[in-house]
């Protein structure tokens, strides 16, 4: 006998049952970085559906990972799902159909979700970097693949604009390493580059066994953020080359990212002994530059892709491009005025005790 919900699901239309997928993802979600929720509602549903989606697929995978503690097992089973999502045969998990419908709608080369279930994997082998390069190589594959994989959901696929996405990408995690310096050294992670740390004097193995601040480690961290911040730079010129609907969230994504790693370096690049928050009326303040900045010309960046990053350009460059799929723009207007509401519904919360990042 079949039970309602089978029914119910099975008299849904394809439209009726992503969106209902979808969301069931958003709960998922209940809760996660209010900096990725800031930014992802001033995206136009026919972007923020899809990314939900993607999100929701590797919120569950990097959980999976934790909870079983890394083992191989649970990376070969995150492998078996995401071909199961590619050949249309997905597990009946929400996330995982609507991660099915996503990579077929547009046309996500297979290599890019790969890379970042390889650095899943990189992150449960528990695996140090001595170079900067190697944590580069780290960060492509866990943000820069989210980064690529967001420019084709905006219907951009231009080798020159994605590598700015994959900076972009590059340059958040490097803002969440910094950021959490204590927070991963508790866990028995340490992420900055080793033959920093040893020039500044520090020897990774003994720091992490008894992990104190000190001005050396500071500078470390200094540097981190000061890469980090020509990455921003950079990414900021390929946000001006997004659909103009497109261009306030992800732009507000760059900025509130960016001041996670300002606000750690207003604490002396102190990350270990507390977290850096970036205020509910700093990020207000952000958000409404970001609404400028979005209908500005920005001529974009000359400077050659990330090396580490190649790899994923060249997978997106070379897929056939999805069939064109039939949406209604918001004009200029509609969308500063959306912003500006939600601007006065955020400051509301502020008032009300909110914020934080």
């Amino acid at each position: 006998m079949l039970s309602s919900e089978t029914v119910s699901a099975g008299a849904m239309s394809p439209d009726q049952g992503f969106r209902a997928d979808i969301a069931a993802c958003r709960g998922l979600l209940c809760g996660g970085s209010r900096s990725f929720h800031a930014a992802s509602l001033l995206l136009p549903r026919s972007v923020s559906d899809p990314a939900t989606a993607l999100y929701a697929f590797c919120r569950l995978a990097d959980d999976a990972i934790d909870q079983d503690g890394g083992r191989p097992a649970a990376l070969a089973r995150l492998r078996e799902r995401l071909a199961r999502a590619y050949e249309g045969r997905p597990l009946p998990i929400p996330a995982d159909r609507a991660l099915a419908v996503v990579l077929a709608r547009f046309a996500i080369p297979r290599a890019v979700p790969e890379a970042l279930l390889e650095g899943f994997a990189w992150d449960a082998a528990g695996r140090r970097y001595e170079t900067l390069a190697e944590l580069t190589d780290y960060a492509v594959r866990v943000a820069g693949t989210v980064g690529a994989m967001m420019a084709m959901l905006m219907g951009v696929r231009a080798p020159a604009v994605v590598a700015r996405a994959c900076d972009l990408g590059v340059a958040m995690q490097l803002s969440n390493i910094a950021r959490d310096i204590g927070e991963d050294a508790a866990a028995g992670r340490l992420y900055l580059p080793l033959e920093w740390l040893r020039e500044a004097g520090i020897d990774p193995e003994a720091w992490l066994a008894r992990p104190a601040f000190s001005p050396a480690l500071g500078g470390v961290i200094e540097r981190l953020l000061d890469y980090a911040d020509r990455l921003y730079a950079r990414a900021g010129s390929g946000v001006r080359r997004l659909p103009l609907a497109c261009r306030p969230g992800i732009g507000a994504a760059r900025l509130l990212y960016a001041e996670i790693g300002h606000e750690v370096l207003r604490r002396g690049g102190n990350s270990v002994n507390g977290r850096a928050v970036v205020s509910g009326r700093r990020k207000l303040a952000l958000l409404g530059r970001s609404a400028i900045e979005s209908v500005l010309p920005w001529k974009l960046s000359p400077e050659a892709p990330l090396p580490e990053a190649r790899f994923l350009i060249d997978a997106v460059a070379a897929a056939p491009p999805p069939a064109p799929i039939a949406s209604t723009p918001w004009v200029v207007e509609e969308r500063l005025v959306w912003v500006l509401d939600l601007f006065e519904r955020l400051a509301q919360r502020e008032q009300l005790g909110g914020g934080g990042t």
